[in-house]
């Protein structure tokens, strides 16, 4: 290996709430040899590209913060967006994560080597991934991908799309620099970043057209500025704010007996409804605002001022499908057409393709693109078989839809360190799962899927092509946490590499 290529023990990409969160762990437990490869100029992930007015988390602050990292003095009950980026900029500039961030550097490809294993001292690294970014080429032991889920904007196929001449980007690339005040504007889509920034468009626009393909389900926010009096007794006594902590994640996690139990789904569904009615009193708009599937098959919204937005008179909703779209605006199969300024996209996000699988590539040339078709899969998650030394953060079948993914994260971030401590003890080269284990562990995962409510008959990001559910982790938190608590060593293949 040329001696103008750096190696170091472990690769991270992204940095967003996983690769810092990674990185930050690292450099709790005196592992300072890493590297962070950041496609943009700033840290922040998700929480840096969706900028869109109105967006802030629909978790609360309490967990959406990292527990060895805790912030005392949240503003409001849920976080806005701008909070939260400052959040993950405090982090990267606590743990002193910044020297060690390539920033503006895309991911081009990272391919593993077993290494030529001659082991002569001629400066060749056994067992290794090359990392080819758009800056700079290295070498690392172990790759870690905090890439996330929700970064490939999904458009739907519309003819004509292309053709509209006015402005036209998706809410994971807000246009700050298109004016929208007394425009008319078309919002395509109703799912979780629509129901915040469809009310702070209702204030400005002339006229807003939302195109609804499906009724969400949503609950009001209950959202609040924090008091004073909290963020001092937080500050002051640590133990308060992890009690609190504790007491919202009991909360949250006692949601998902909505989604396991029918019973106390139709609960869920019975306030939901009660909601719809106080906010909206035109029957047809209600009945075309109420959900025709289970609650917590799609995503469960939480707004308190989408309902009353779309009452208002400059705001019209159309369930009727789009045909097309041409240069003027959008035409429905009922032979309207709606003229529009400005064509915004609320589709949501490409789940089951990340496109960081075509760009990691596994022994023998193999992409894990080509090893997740047709379906994504790993062991606990975070493993691939024949991928040696990779671990996924937020991988196949870890997300959540009751909880935050936060602590699904933390969960990871402590397996990877036991992998490498697992490692070290071992003198081992490489680590990857027993390819029987990873399938068994995936057949028993799309078991306790099957006859779930995500599975329930309606369309959602969590399937994929054929059917199946890649995405959600199907229990609690606190099952993933149990599975996750330790590497057992014989679900690994284990190499030394002299």
């Amino acid at each position: 290996m040329s001696g103008s290529v750096r190696h170091v023990r472990v690769g991270i990409v992204g940095a967003g709430f996983a690769g810092l969160g990674m990185a930050a762990q690292l450099v709790r437990h005196g592992r300072d040899d890493f590297l962070i490869v950041e496609r943009a100029s700033e840290v922040g992930g998700t929480w840096r590209d969706n900028s869109y007015p109105g967006a802030a988390c629909d978790i609360r602050s309490d967990l959406y913060s990292f527990s060895f990292a805790p912030k005392p003095d949240w503003a409001r009950r849920y976080a806005p967006q701008p909070e939260i980026l400052e959040y993950l900029k405090g982090v990267a500039d606590r743990f002193e994560l910044r020297p060690r961030i390539l920033f503006d550097a895309e991911l081009l490809r990272a391919e593993w080597s077993d290494g030529d294993g001659d082991g002569d001292g001629d400066g060749t690294i056994d067992g290794h991934w090359t990392v080819e970014t758009s800056r700079e080429t290295f070498t690392c032991t172990v790759l870690v991908s905090g890439h996330g889920p929700l970064i490939e904007p999904k458009w739907p196929a519309i003819p004509g799309l292309e053709t509209f001449a006015g402005p036209r980007f998706h809410s994971a690339q807000w246009r700050h620099d298109v004016e929208l005040a007394g425009a008319d504007v078309a919002v395509i889509g109703t799912g979780a970043s629509a129901i915040q920034f469809v009310p702070e468009l209702q204030k400005i626009a002339r006229s807003v057209t939302v195109y609804q393909r499906s009724a969400p389900w949503i609950v009001p926010r209950a959202d609040a500025p924090t008091s004073p009096g909290r963020r001092w007794r937080f500050a002051r006594h640590p133990a308060l704010q992890r009690m609190s902590r504790a007491v919202v994640f009991a909360s949250a996690e006692f949601r998902f007996l909505g989604f396991r139990f029918r019973a106390v789904g139709r609960v869920f569904e019975a306030v939901s409804r009660a909601f719809l009615r106080r906010e909206v009193a035109d029957p047809v708009l209600r009945a075309q605002l109420t959900p025709d599937f289970r609650i917590g098959c799609k995503r469960i919204l939480i707004s308190s001022d989408y309902y009353r937005a779309l009452t208002q008179p400059n705001v019209t909703l159309v369930t009727d499908p789009v045909a097309s779209i041409d240069a003027e605006g959008v035409a429905t199969v009922d032979g309207e057409h709606h003229r529009a300024d400005v064509l915004i996209g609320g589709t949501g996000f490409d789940a089951t393709h990340p496109p960081i699988a075509r760009l990691i590539v596994g022994r023998g040339g193999v992409p894990l693109a080509e090893r997740w078709s047709p379906h994504m899969s790993a062991l606990h998650g975070t493993s691939v078989a024949d991928f040696p030394n990779l671990f996924l953060l937020v991988g196949p079948n870890t997300a959540l839809g009751h909880n935050s993914i936060v602590a699904i994260i933390e969960a990871q971030l402590g397996y990877v360190l036991g992998a490498l401590d697992e490692l070290d003890a071992r003198a081992a080269g490489s680590l990857e799962p027993d390819p029987a284990v990873q399938l068994a562990h995936n057949e028993k995962l799309q078991q306790a899927l099957r006859g779930s409510v995500w599975e329930s008959g309606c369309a959602n990001f969590y399937l994929d092509d054929s059917g199946r559910n890649t995405t959600l982790w199907p229990g609690t938190v606190l099952a993933f946490r149990r599975a996750l608590r330790r590497v057992d060593a014989r679900e690994y293949i284990w190499v030394t590499h002299h």
